[in-house]
């Protein structure tokens, strides 16, 4: 593995070298790792002065932003949380850190990745959580016909609200019945 990449160097070949050591030693035995799975960088390209790509892994999939113009690059202390703004919504991302890379922020996507069948499967859904980041018609609230509440959500939606004993004796509390046929 190489020391670390420098900026304005695609990350890709980095990270894989990288996390491929990290399959080979750390993760040997743990039983969130999927088999199915292998290390992949995907669709690593420029963005605002950023790498941005996906990691496929193992155990995670994962945004990444890497160093691509030191004036755009914000660096992150390990574990340090920073918001950016795509054209989907604000995403958190987290300062990370691995000998042959170097620093690099990450959103994680998907961890553990158990429900993966195979890496096709994975890298298409890396592919596609890219492109869906970028793409404003994915931003919540534009446009996007959100779902209505589940049982659930409405139920916890009124336990703020006060109550009689006897709402809660013929179950008010409980979400409407009818709301479901609706």
């Amino acid at each position: 593995m190489s020391d670390t990449v420098t900026p304005g160097q695609d990350p890709s070949s980095a990270l894989e070298a990288t996390y491929r050591h990290v399959a080979a030693t750390r993760m040997q035995g743990l039983p969130f790792v999927n088999h199915a799975l292998a290390v992949e960088a995907v669709g690593f390209a420029p963005w605002e002065g950023r790498w941005l790509g996906v990691m496929v892994t193992p155990w995670f999939i994962n945004l990444v932003l890497a160093p691509l113009d030191p004036a755009a690059w914000h660096p992150l202390r390990l574990g340090a949380k920073r918001r950016y703004a795509f054209a989907a919504g604000e995403y958190e991302f987290i300062g990370a850190i691995e000998p042959g890379v170097g620093e690099f922020q990450i959103c994680s996507l998907f961890s553990p990745v158990l429900e993966f069948d195979d890496q096709a499967t994975a890298r298409f859904v890396a592919e596609h959580a890219r492109a869906a980041l970028l793409d404003a018609a994915n931003r919540q609230g534009h446009g996007v016909d959100l779902p209505r509440p589940g049982p659930i959500a409405r139920a916890e939606q009124t336990l703020d609200e006060p109550m009689s004993r006897r709402d809660l004796l013929r179950g008010r509390f409980l979400p409407d019945a009818d709301a479901d046929r609706r």
